[in-house]
């Protein structure tokens, strides 16, 4: 068996599709499940998916396996950030991003997908990007070409002509619209299944105005209940499930009642959005540590007044509307926005969710087996156990006590690859 550096080094330089079979030891183990801490675990990961787990002292080190040993170190399930967008980048604010040309952003999701691996989250919901970056990107990473998380791609996202998901705020002269607006059941339906086409792999809507589009508000509602019932039911026929952007009470409660997987924002929830999400068995994902970042640097990054206006608005109402859908037994996911605010920072919401009424195992477990029952992904993701794939995040200290340890993780495995090892 090679020591620990050096295998840490070499499986960190090769895709996780290559990675050999792999030995890891800690201190502890989070059973995200139940909360349970497990003492002395041994997890064996072979060709990218664990296949056992169990006390150290009674599981086997496979032939010819990497052994990775994590003194002092508590390991949990690779994290889920359920709303990214890995193209972006906040410092560029109001219009200053038309000053660089349309493939910039295509090159900065690169390395974005790289801190955002090293941040402990090994996968990601990426929920609209332009020229379908996102895409691209997933692929480049599955090639093993450039180090980054497994991505569920939306491509597009879409919404009514004129709302938050079309191109905003130039004159008409510029002629900037999104190829995909859907201003019918029909249209809907359309583009549908032409963003699945192009590698789509769940459907994005805007239900509702935006805090950081031109020309709309977040409570406005932009989408028919009509129209959102035919996406999702094209997107579901299809095998896709849908999230939508929604601010607005009125667009909250109408994606709910048209079957829409996931709720993104849901800033003005009330009690009516409340009692649909928990009828209709819907996800919340609610971006409620982003404000911090949008208020103290936008200005400086060059966000308009109006956007800023809008953020203000909805900051706290959004947080006190976490707390009650959440005390309400509404689902939670860890959707961050990430690009809103660096990325590589998706952590730092978990400490908000605490504060605003989440335990800190409701926190992790929504950016965990929440987040995989959301995508879909059930047993794959957001666990360590067998069959899962081997990823793992360590960090140093009891999460489920103080969750700012999961903004300093000391281990990252991806698919039984080390991309991240304590120094």
């Amino acid at each position: 068996m090679r020591s620990f550096i050096l295998a840490g080094l070499m499986m960190a330089a090769a895709p996780a599709a290559l990675a050999q079979n792999v030995y890891v030891t800690a201190d502890r183990l989070l059973d995200v499940t139940t909360g349970r801490m497990i003492q002395d675990p041994a997890i064996v990961i072979q060709d990218g998916v664990i296949t056992a787990v169990g006390p150290k002292a009674s599981t086997q080190v496979p032939s010819a396996a990497e052994v990775v040993e994590l003194p002092g170190v508590t390991l949990l399930p690779g994290l889920i950030d359920m709303h990214t967008h890995l193209d972006a980048d906040p410092t560029f604010g109001g219009f200053s991003g038309l000053t660089v040309t349309d493939t910039f952003w295509s090159m900065i999701a690169v390395p974005n997908a790289k801190v955002t691996l090293e941040a402990g989250f090994t996968t990601v919901r990426n929920v609209g990007a332009s020229d379908w970056n996102d895409v691209a990107l997933k692929q480049a990473i599955e090639m093993g070409r450039i180090e980054g998380p497994r991505i569920m791609p939306a491509g597009y996202s879409f919404g009514a002509t004129g709302g938050h998901c079309d191109a905003t705020g130039l004159p008409p002269s510029f002629d900037a619209h999104s190829p995909y607006n859907a201003d019918s059941p029909d249209e809907g339906r359309k583009s549908v299944r032409e963003i699945r086409k192009y590698g789509a792999e769940v459907i994005k809507i805007c239900a509702t105005g935006g805090v950081f589009s031109h020309n709309t508000e977040p409570g406005q509602q932009q989408l028919t209940l009509a129209e959102m019932k035919a996406i999702v039911e094209e997107a579901h026929m299809w095998g896709l499930k849908v999230a939508a952007h929604a601010h607005g009470a009125s667009g909250i409660r109408d994606a709910a009642l048209a079957g829409v997987d996931t709720v993104e924002h849901a800033s003005l929830i009330d009690d009516e959005g409340i009692a649909a999400a928990r009828k209709m068995g819907t996800f919340l994902s609610m971006d409620i540590y982003n404000t911090d970042y949008t208020q103290s640097e936008g200005p400086k990054n060059g966000v308009m007044e109006d956007n800023l206006r809008k953020d203000r608005d909805v900051a706290e109402v959004q947080r006190q509307g976490f707390k009650r859908a959440l005390a309400a037994g509404v689902k939670m996911v860890y959707g961050t926005d990430s690009g809103v605010y660096p990325h590589g920072d998706n952590a730092r919401q978990f400490a908000v969710m605490v504060r605003y009424g989440a335990t800190p195992l409701q926190a992790i477990q929504a950016a965990t087996i929440n987040a995989a029952d959301a995508l879909g992904w059930k047993g794959k993701v957001g666990v360590v156990q067998k069959g899962a794939w081997g990823d793992l995040v360590g960090v140093v200290g009891d999460p489920t006590r103080d969750v700012t340890v999961l903004e300093k993780p000391v281990f990252v495995m991806k698919g039984g690859a080390t991309i991240k090892s304590p120094e």
